[in-house]
């Protein structure tokens, strides 16, 4: 697909259903019907960093900062893998406090007690920590890039660069990780160019996994007077994503299903999705994870119930690359 098709349907198709066939083609023919269910834990709402569009931003005071104990991330773990899951996502905020040791003792006790896939999504680290991560058993890594445009990053991610963001993707997938990444829809500033900029990183990078996100303001943040992206431009992308990568798993965000509650897990996987990631955080713990304002619960029930009503099939391995 070259560069003014992808403009084309970023701004003026009037139909999307001939796009969403093409998508599904493309997904059918290089992925499968199957659906991969992956179940995250948020297990740190603390952040050392302050991206403007962010509710866990270090400056955010109102929100109530958790930590989950390495026995509570283990022994949520197991009870994940009990269901029949076959990728455990442990995601936090940029949180030191899970030093190197303490986060391998965590991938290692989980792949002694269990046989489930580890994605790791605790941002950016030193180097060292990354390998040591990989030696202790973690197979994936998920770092979103947010926006190709790097005048956008930066605007956004005080003290941060897309260049060093970019450089951590290269090292994880040097040292053996299936590596993930993604945009975010929607960003204020974002132009219809950073949208096509962002397909042409994702066909570029290759990543095992691709994601197209969605802006959702969070009322505690510098940008919380901004408006929420527009759902059915995400899922446009998320189409030219598909056909752009043709075999990287995709999930439907939480963010998608967040804007558009009724359906959004279905247009998702009309759109190429072949990836869905219920959330499994404690009930306790997860009503603090305030990325963006009135986040969605995924719930496994939804999951399962949106891959029968789209004839689809549950995975029943752990969804490892396909670029092999």
């Amino acid at each position: 697909m070259n560069r003014d098709e992808i403009l084309y349907y970023l701004t003026e198709a009037d139909d999307d259903s001939a796009l969403f066939r093409r998508a599904d083609e493309v997904r059918r023919r290089y992925c499968g019907n199957d659906v991969h269910v992956r179940g995250i834990i948020e297990f740190s709402n603390y952040c050392c960093r302050n991206c403007r569009y962010c509710g866990l931003r270090r400056d955010n005071v109102n929100v109530v900062r958790y930590r989950m104990s390495s026995d509570e991330i283990v022994a949520h773990a197991i009870e994940i893998a009990s269901y029949g899951v076959k990728t455990i996502v442990l995601q936090s905020g940029d949180d030191f406090f899970y030093t190197q040791s303490i986060m391998c003792v965590i991938i290692e006790e989980i792949k002694r007690k269990t046989d489930v896939a580890i994605t790791l999504s605790v941002g950016e680290r030193p180097f060292d920590d990354y390998r040591a991560f990989r030696s202790a058993g973690a197979d994936r890594y998920l770092l979103k890039h947010e926006t190709a445009s790097d005048k956008l990053y930066e605007q956004l991610h005080p003290q941060q660069t897309l260049e060093q963001r970019l450089r951590i993707l290269e090292y994880l997938r040097k040292i053996g990780f299936q590596i993930g990444t993604g945009n975010i829809d929607g960003l204020p500033g974002q132009t219809v160019d950073d949208l096509r900029a962002d397909i042409d990183f994702l066909r570029d990078l290759d990543s095992e996994m691709a994601s197209v996100g969605l802006f959702i303001p969070q009322h505690d943040t510098p940008l919380a007077h901004y408006p929420s992206g527009d759902v059915a431009l995400a899922l446009r992308a998320m189409a030219l994503v598909r056909i752009a990568t043709k075999n990287s798993y995709m999930p439907v965000t939480t963010a998608i299903v967040t804007v558009d509650s009724s359906d959004g897990l279905q247009k998702g996987l009309q759109a190429g999705a072949n990836v869905i990631m219920p959330d499994f955080t404690p009930d306790r713990y997860r009503k603090d994870y305030t990325i963006y304002d009135n986040k969605m619960q995924i719930t496994l029930e939804a999951t399962y119930g949106a891959i029968k009503g789209e004839q689809r099939h549950i995975a029943q391995d752990r969804g490892d690359s396909l670029k092999w």
